[in-house]
């Protein structure tokens, strides 16, 4: 059985006032991802001029 399948069951025993609260749940971890992955992004592109030097690769070589 999926854990999307096995989520469903639970779904479907949960009470309406908890359905709330997961849903809840659900879109504050969405968005944070969503957050996350821009600012990654975001920050990956702005610093790699400064990681992919063949200084950087000298420095890590050793580690």
């Amino acid at each position: 059985m999926s854990k999307r399948e096995l989520i469903t069951r639970e779904l479907d025993r949960m009470q309406e006032q908890d359905l709330d609260l997961l849903l809840a749940f659900l879109r504050s971890l969405k968005e944070a991802h969503g957050e996350t992955s821009v600012s990654t992004l975001a920050a990956e592109s702005s610093l790699a001029k400064d990681w992919l030097t063949p200084e950087e690769d000298a420095a890590w070589a050793r580690l």
